[in-house]
């Protein structure tokens, strides 16, 4: 094993261990402005559709199919694993059935 890759790899646990336990920390000692705490509520909603928007409108009918199929089982089972594994599993069948690879 490489000495200089095990470093970076400790040095950005120690940075992200670092980050999330310095907020934590702050959050413990300073209660922050109502804006700011409606900002933290709606945040991981943000962050979530950031994250998924991008690839959604690009991949297709396939993956909107997969979407569908992942809004449908959350609704019908409430939960978030057998939903993305459904909504993967559709996306990866109709891109085999089409063809499409990937």
């Amino acid at each position: 094993m490489r000495l200089d890759v095990l470093l970076a790899i400790l040095g950005m646990a120690a940075v992200t261990y670092a980050s999330r336990a310095g907020g934590y920390a702050v959050l413990r000692v300073v209660r922050p402005p109502p804006f700011v705490q409606a900002l933290l509520r709606h945040l991981p909603g943000c962050l979530f559709m950031a994250y998924v928007t991008p690839p959604l409108l690009a991949g297709g009918a396939p993956v909107w199919a997969g979407a569908v199929v992942v809004v449908a089982v959350q609704i019908a089972v409430r939960n978030i694993g057998a939903a993305i594994l459904g909504g993967v599993g559709v996306t990866w069948a109709l891109h085999a059935a089409l063809g499409l690879g990937g």
